[in-house]
Formats: C-alpha cells, structure tokens, sequence
C-alpha cells in the first residue's frame, strides 16, 4: 500500500504519516451551459487563460491535485492547514486533500472530515484564508471504503462493496497492519452511505467552501463499486457495467441536488488497477466509464476529473461524452511540467490540468511558470506527516 501524490504512488518510505524522514488573454473559456464560441481555436489554450468552470471561473487552468498530507489535528483542519491552504490560493482552483464524509469513510491517520462541528469550525478558517488571497477551493470527498483500519478510526467499522479484503497493508499508530477483512454494505443501507457524502457536501458549503469534488477514484470507496476486482455483489450494485455504476451515480446525483451541480465536480480513474479495484477487461472498462459518463452528463457538473494519461483514445472519448469541463492529471511515474501541462492544452486534451508535487513545493506555482523563475524542488521526506517542515515552509519568489 502507499499514498499517493499527483496520482503517484509514494516509495515505501514515506507510507508513514507519523514520519515525516520516512495571462494572457481570455480565450477558449469553457462553460458546462454555455455554447461553444465557434471564433476559438481549438487546442489553442494557455495555462493562463481564465476558465468558467461551473460557479467559479477560474483566473488561470492550473488546479491544485488533491493532496494527502497527514497533518490534521486528529481529524481537524488546524491552524498548519490553514496557511499551506491560503499559501496556494493563485491556483486556478484548489481541490483539499482527500476528506471523510463520514467517521467511517475514514482511512489514514491525520486526514480532515467533513462531519463534525470542530471539523467545520476548522475548514471554515482555511476557507477564509483560500478567500481573503483570492483563491477558491473544493472539498474532495473520499470515503476509504475498504481502505481502512479500525485503529486509525477509534474502533469504526469497516466497510466495502464486497467482503474482500484489500491488498497490502495499512500504516496505524502501532506500525503496519494487514488489512481488516470488511463487511459488505447491505442493500438498505445503501441510502444511508450516500445521505454521508450529501451531508458531508452541505456542511462544506456552509462552511464557506466553494463546492465538492466527488472522489471515484484510486481504489476508494466509489471505485471499489465501479471495479470488477472489488465488487463481487450478486445485486443491482453489482455484476454488469449497468450496476457497478449505480452507486457512483446515486452519491453524484444526490450531492449535486444537494448543493447545485455547478458546486460539484468528480475525479474517476479508468484502469488505474490500484489497492485491489482491479479494471483488467478493456472493453469492461470503455462499456463502465461510459455509462457512468453518459449517466453524469445531464446533470451539467462543474467538471470531470480523469487521472490517467489524456491522450488514450478512452479518455477522449469520456471527454466529449461529458460534454463539459475536463480536468487532466497525467501525474504518475513523472512530475507534471509547466512544458507537458502546456502540450495538453495546446493538444486539446483537457480545459485544466492537475498538478500536485510542485504545488506542494511551490505554493506560488502560477507564478514561477508564468515567468520561468526557478522551482523548489519537493521533498518527499516530508510528505506524509509532521509540522511546518515540507509543508508551509516553502519559500515563495519574492521571499
């Protein structure tokens, strides 16, 4: 098991969350309900350019990747998150660590929820702060599913699509631990689990956050439905494509009539094979993504996140099934450049582009590729875990 930056995953070393040493003009603007300005050139985007993207329209395409860090006050945003949130505010849009909708939708050690009124009180600062800099930020919400372990929760239930534990292990406060076998959800308690994510959704607006990005991805939760690997159920949440996406597109629906679906945006990742949610079947894969598109398309979300390498025939596809704003994040085995960030614009594989390691180390990223200033080079001893250190320490330019 490893966590993951940038769609990454991390060496082992860093698996624990206690160790840290372990402008250009407007053009091409994209709106989910508008139509397309037929003067525009395709493919011809900048990094720079604004973007109407659902509510918000964005000063530049650049949004800051989902980020685990580990550095929560239990389970708070606290005074640390704060600032490393206000510090990345010229993203184009910043999109929070992976969060609990629920006490057990938890998974690592450290990490923020959305469902009590300290967690709020603290999201509430960090929305603040991502404001008073200009900035504008979305909760993701991610429930672990089966990627859990009941030490790391105070002693919550697991839960997946399936009884079928996870591959590898967990890291707790007493070392690495196997994975607990989990129970699997019960047809009626199916509302249950998606009335979280909808709660969670309305506490993060009345907080103050700009909306939510549903997460069905990396092997979590909603993933684990959409996956053959991990969804061996015998009901109508199981078995065919049609099934298998039904959960995502329950929880989806559900927030966006909660919040508005210009507040909501998802991150899917087609065949990433990862923590056991194994896709291995391509024509499984093209037959279940694109029914989940298809079923996501009327309800006019703010965007689609895809990690996966945009030029693959699939995703193309995915992107005009969608028929909105496309957000790319290519971040595996090499770090997103401001050159390969460029080329998927100027190829017109995306409207945005995901980065996370050097938004991690350079809370003014925009910044330095809009002026080819040097980069701090992040350090992947301080990703996971700790304080200050590799995490609001970095230098900006004018520092």
């Amino acid at each position: 098991m490893g966590f993951w930056i940038d769609g990454e995953q991390a060496p082992e070393t860093m698996e624990s969350p206690s160790l840290p040493t372990s402008h250009g003009e407007q053009a091409n603007r994209v709106h989910r309900n508008k139509p397309v300005d037929e003067s525009a050139v395709p493919g011809m985007a900048d990094l720079f350019d604004s973007l109407d993207v659902g509510a918000w329209t964005l000063p530049n395409r650049l949004v800051m990747a989902p980020l685990t860090r580990n550095r929560a006050e239990g389970t708070v945003p606290g005074d640390l998150g704060v600032e490393y949130y206000s510090q990345r505010a010229s993203a184009g849009l910043i999109i929070t660590e992976g969060s609990q909708p629920t006490a057990e939708g938890q998974g690592y050690l450290n990490t923020p929820g959305f469902h009590s009124e300290e967690q709020l009180a603290g999201w509430r600062r960090v929305a603040e702060g991502v404001h008073a800099n200009g900035g504008r930020i979305v909760a993701q919400l991610m429930h672990a599913g089966r990627i859990a372990h009941p030490d790391n929760t105070g002693g919550q239930e697991v839960i997946a699509p399936s009884a079928l534990t996870a591959p590898n292990e967990m890291f707790t406060a007493d070392g690495m631990k196997p994975y607990p076998t989990p129970r699997a959800i019960k047809l009626e308690e199916i509302p249950a689990v998606v009335e979280g994510y909808v709660r969670a959704a309305r506490n993060a607006v009345d907080a103050g956050l700009d909306g939510v990005e549903v997460h069905g991805a990396n092997g979590y939760l909603i993933h684990q439905f959409l996956a053959p690997g991990s969804n061996h159920r015998a009901d109508e949440y199981g078995g065919s494509p049609e099934n298998r996406v039904r959960f995502a597109l329950k929880v989806t629906r559900a927030v966006a009539a909660e919040i508005g679906a210009d507040r909501v945006g998802i991150r899917i990742s087609p065949a990433h094979n990862i923590q056991g949610a194994t896709e291995e079947d391509p024509a499984d894969v093209a037959a279940t993504y694109g029914l989940l598109v298809e079923g996501l398309a009327p309800l006019g979300l703010a965007y689609l996140s895809i990690l996966a390498d945009p030029k693959q025939d699939l995703i193309q596809e995915l992107r005009r099934g969608f028929g909105g704003v496309v957000i790319a994040n290519d971040g595996f085995g090499e770090i997103t450049t401001r050159e390969s960030a460029q080329e998927i614009l100027d190829k017109d594989l995306a409207d945005a582009v995901a980065v996370g390691r050097l938004f991690l180390a350079n809370p003014d990223l925009p910044a330095r590729w809009r002026t080819g200033a040097e980069l701090n080079e992040p350090n992947p001893d301080t990703f996971y875990g700790g304080g200050a250190e590799g995490y609001t320490d970095y230098p900006f330019l004018n520092s």
